[in-house]
């Protein structure tokens, strides 16, 4: 084979979507890859039930207001696609807030934990975050956040699940929005490149806040004495 026809029958490998990199930065770089979500979902250890315990508490305080992440976007959110699509999100989350503010009574007292001041200001951090973000000038960053916070639930809503277990109520089946809605959604607002860098910018910060959190919990149990 000559060099000419050799290089007229490679294949390019095709560049990701916006939307495939925002659900790959996801899965990549969400908390379904922290260690102590997955040590939270797989303990038997008798320290189990207080560290669950701690993080229905401490997901609570960032995410079991109103308004969240998501109706805070869909407030600046202009008619269109990304608004209908923010309308269902706000709906589904909202059931998911919810149930985790039911948790947060089934699962018993936030566990005692030195730190308790710094604790209060990381979440109070935390939320103001997430504020800033949903309500971002920037074309896309709100849907990116928003986009985001809806793929890295799924982990946390099987941690949510493992609670109610414990506690003895019942598991709500979830309503979030699919893959497939995500990546129409994300479509819709990644046309040019200011766009898609806002998008990509909303996710990667939601991720790390909720990296942030899952660390917070992992200092918490360590101070407990609970590793």
């Amino acid at each position: 084979m000559s060099k000419s026809m050799a290089i007229n029958t490679s294949v390019s490998p095709q560049p990701a979507s916006v939307a495939q990199a925002q659900l790959r930065r996801v899965a990549d770089d969400g908390t379904g890859r922290h260690p102590h979500l997955n040590a939270l979902l797989d303990s038997t250890s008798r320290h189990s039930g207080r560290d669950l315990s701690d993080a229905i508490h401490m997901l609570c305080h960032v995410h079991g207001r109103h308004p969240g992440l998501v109706e805070l976007a869909l407030q600046r959110a202009p008619k269109g696609p990304v608004r209908d699509w923010l309308e269902r999100a706000t709906d589904s989350f909202e059931r998911e807030r919810l149930y985790l503010v039911r948790l947060t009574s089934a699962v018993g007292p936030v566990p005692s934990t030195p730190g308790a001041t710094e604790c209060e200001s990381s979440l109070v951090a935390a939320r103001h975050a997430l504020e800033t973000l949903a309500t971002s000038e920037r074309g896309g960053c709100a849907i990116g956040a928003a986009t985001a916070l809806i793929g890295d639930w799924w982990p946390m809503r099987r941690l949510l699940d493992r609670a109610a277990y414990r506690a003895g109520i019942e598991c709500p089946a979830p309503s979030l929005p699919d893959e497939n809605s995500v990546i129409a959604v994300i479509d819709q607002v990644s046309e040019n490149p200011s766009s898609a860098r806002a998008l990509a910018f909303g996710g990667e910060q939601l991720l790390l806040q909720h990296r942030a959190l899952f660390d917070l919990l992992e200092a918490r149990a360590e101070a407990r004495g609970d590793y």
